[in-house]
């Protein structure tokens, strides 16, 4: 019997939900296996003790099997859902978490064409709470040779939901109920060093990073990796295991020491508390040179903090402008507006009549970065000037679509929602440029751009956030503004599975000047590439289709 007859068989697969006070991310993640497109499974969802709604809305949904045991964690959890699995193969979905609708199917036919395997995993995008993935992705290792030994070196799986086991393996194993985390890594570690286990690269599953995640310790995290990887040094049967066993070591601390790095460094302009003795201990024996930078920088800090109490404001204002304390803030009521002292923009038109707009500025920056993407057939909206700028000879066909029928450069005349005359899969790049906020159904234009791209294709998109409305033409079709979070979300939902990277440009500064329409020679140069998330300008996204 080959593969494809075992398939047609339909083999029931179980996948087991843990959830403990995620009721708010359960729905999405029921929701993805449901949508699955192998459709025989069963849904478990172990509730942990859950104090939210977590069980009104797995008793909510069809076809789910709901089971409540007092809080024992998640290996607890994931044990007592393997008691009332029927499945002969079984994946672990953690509530927060979502399933690609081709996972369960992708997955089943690695185990099908490999039946000595007693697990597969693939590979998994980060995204953020709403869905939106982040711009640190990392790509799944192929794993060549003995993964038991690419184990020992580190966890190359990184995501449980991207894992399919075969049932079977769980009459001889049960997750450690005495570990607090990593209990899958040292699941994977015992299946493969007794068994042959596999693994693809195909993203099959989205890790959901919030401020909820249990990963967010990163201390209490690095200690239990270290817990489990410990056990294995008494296992090791060769030089080969060893020697990987000692990488592996020098993995983990790294990893996570440059974790806490990041952690601590980002914490020294809101929190004046000093970190954890054990927290400080590690990073000083990992990292020594970071941890002494952290210590004069978070010093001189706090000197500067005490200094900045004692002093005046009219002297710390003095310091500012002599450019000596260029982190002055003024308290509220002793801000001097000085030529902001008023009620009217300098430039009604974005700053174009004194020198160019800043927000073009940011817009052809976003372009000539990724001026590789412009080629073969390109679509742009409105003209074709950046098509012209920067494909250059990389270009096959520029085509430029115009919702006005009078526009003789127009290759298609319609309206980007909804375009039955262009046939799906004809462009390799569409610009996409401040033109979304004219759009009432945005939605559908994205969905359209996503239809007509080809495999591999790229949308280059920029949307207006902090702006002023256009006063001419535009003015009665300026409807939205966007943030980098509602693009993410938007393109999340539209290019299921595509690369999608966003970015923000501006701050308080660039927000201010151009609303009060500066152009773009009278901006202070060294401010222009100073980005704050918090004040955003410009959005810029390229929604890169998968193959």
């Amino acid at each position: 019997m080959g593969p494809s007859d075992n398939l047609q068989n339909k083999p029931l697969v179980s996948v087991i939900v843990p959830c403990f006070n995620q009721g708010k991310f359960l729905k999405d993640a029921i929701a993805s296996v449901q949508k699955q497109t192998y459709q025989n499974i069963e849904i478990i969802v172990v509730d942990d003790g859950s104090t939210d709604n977590t069980r009104h809305v797995a008793v909510s949904l069809a076809n789910v099997k709901y089971f409540y045991q007092p809080n024992g964690g998640l290996s607890a959890a994931r044990n007592h859902g393997l008691a009332h699995s029927n499945g002969l193969f079984l994946v672990f979905l953690d509530a927060d978490d979502i399933l690609y609708s081709q996972a369960i199917e992708c997955n089943l036919k690695y185990l099908f064409e490999n039946p000595l395997w007693m697990f597969v995993s693939g590979g998994h995008d980060k995204v953020d709470e709403w869905l939106s993935p982040l711009t640190d992705q990392e790509e799944a290792p192929v794993v060549h040779g003995d993964h038991f030994t690419a184990l020992l070196r580190g966890n190359y799986i990184g995501m449980h939901a991207a894992v399919m086991y075969r049932c079977r393996v769980f009459d001889e194993f049960q997750f450690d109920t005495s570990l607090e985390a990593c209990e899958d890594y040292d699941m994977y570690l015992k299946i493969a060093r007794r068994y042959r286990v596999g693994s693809h690269v195909r993203k099959i599953a989205a890790y959901r990073q919030h401020g909820e995640n249990m990963s967010g310790n990163i201390y209490r995290m690095f200690t239990q990796v270290r817990k489990v990887h410990r056990r294995q040094l008494p296992l090791l049967i060769n030089e080969e295991e060893r020697k990987a066993w000692e990488e592996g070591c020098a993995v983990w601390e790294n990893y996570y020491a440059a974790l806490l790095c990041k952690k601590l460094f980002l914490s020294i302009r809101h929190d004046s508390r000093w970190p954890r003795y054990r927290e400080m201990k590690f990073l000083a024996a990992v990292m020594p040179s970071k941890f002494g930078e952290f210590v004069a920088k978070k010093i001189r800090r706090d000197f500067r903090m005490r200094i900045k109490s004692l002093l005046p404001h009219s002297f710390l204002r003095w310091l500012h402008r002599a450019g000596f304390f260029r982190t002055y803030t003024p308290p509220p009521g002793r801000v001097q507006p000085g030529d902001f002292d008023r009620v009217t923009p300098f430039s009604a038109v974005f700053g174009f009549d004194r020198g160019g707009a800043i927000d073009r500025f940011y817009i052809e920056k976003f372009l000539e970065e990724n001026q590789h993407r412009v080629r073969g057939k390109v679509l742009e909206i409105g003209d074709n000037a950046y098509t012209l700028k920067f494909g250059g000879d990389k270009i096959l066909r520029s085509d430029i679509l115009h919702v006005d029928h009078t526009n003789s450069r127009a290759t298609y005349i319609g309206d980007i929602t909804d375009l039955p005359q262009i046939p799906s899969s004809e462009f390799d790049c569409i610009i996409f440029t401040q033109t979304l906020q004219l759009i009432y159904d945005f939605k559908s234009a994205l969905r359209t751009c996503y239809r007509i791209l080809k495999p591999g294709g790229c949308l280059l998109l920029t949307v207006p956030g902090i702006s002023h409305i256009d006063r001419g033409e535009w003015r009665d079709y300026w409807l939205w503004s966007f943030t980098d979070k509602s693009i993410r979300r938007l393109l999340a939902d539209t290019f299921d599975g595509s690369s999608v990277t966003v970015q923000t440009y501006g701050n308080v500064y660039v927000a201010a000047a151009f609303l009060y329409g500066m152009g773009l020679p009278e901006f202070r140069k060294d401010f222009l590439f100073k980005h704050d998330h918090c004040y955003q300008v410009i959005i810029s996204a390229a929604a890169e289709m998968i193959t």
